[in-house]
């Protein structure tokens, strides 16, 4: 499956609440495939939601595995449908930055520790796991793009929380 264009701030599809799947047939796994490949062309990508490439369902990918910041705690590649958040707790700030977002970071304070329910889109088996740090983290990211939520929105201080990423080329 080929890469797909991430649609860039302001597309109002970003912006979208998006749909529940209502079942895992072959058009979902084609979704995952090209959000998989999606995330992996990404640079320094560790996940990637169906609105970023235009799709507005309930369907993420998470791979923190290859980050120095997630590579100690992870669950490895995670295929989310229909995700929801059970529990929560802790907080920090971090810094953030998305694909949808090109240019900037900021600073966003999320829970350090959840726990996920989703179902599977590799064999649809529901599942639920905890999660904390960069993972923890990676996951609230990706959610809030299934609701049409971006970093952007959670930037803890205007003032200080969002700078311009130097040009690495």
């Amino acid at each position: 499956m080929p890469a797909q264009t991430i649609l860039q701030y302001p597309h109002p599809v970003l912006k979208k609440v998006c749909h529940t799947v209502t079942s895992i047939d072959e058009s979902i796994r084609g979704l995952i495939d090209d959000l998989i490949e999606t995330m992996r062309e990404g640079p320094g990508s560790v996940g990637v939601a169906a609105p970023q490439i235009g799709v507005t369902l309930r369907v993420c990918v998470i791979d923190v595995s290859g980050s120095r910041h997630g590579k100690d705690n992870n669950h490895g590649l995670l295929l989310m449908v229909n995700p929801e958040i059970v529990d929560r707790s802790g907080n920090a700030v971090m810094r953030e930055g998305c694909m949808s977002v090109p240019d900037y970071t900021g600073d966003v304070e999320r829970s350090t520790e959840v726990r996920v329910r989703f179902l599977d889109g590799a064999d649809g088996s529901e599942r639920e796991i905890t999660a904390s740090g960069f993972e923890a983290v990676a996951i609230q990211h990706e959610m809030d793009h299934l609701d049409g939520i971006l970093f952007l929105d959670r930037i803890v201080s205007i003032k200080t929380g969002l700078f311009r990423r130097k040009n690495y080329k």
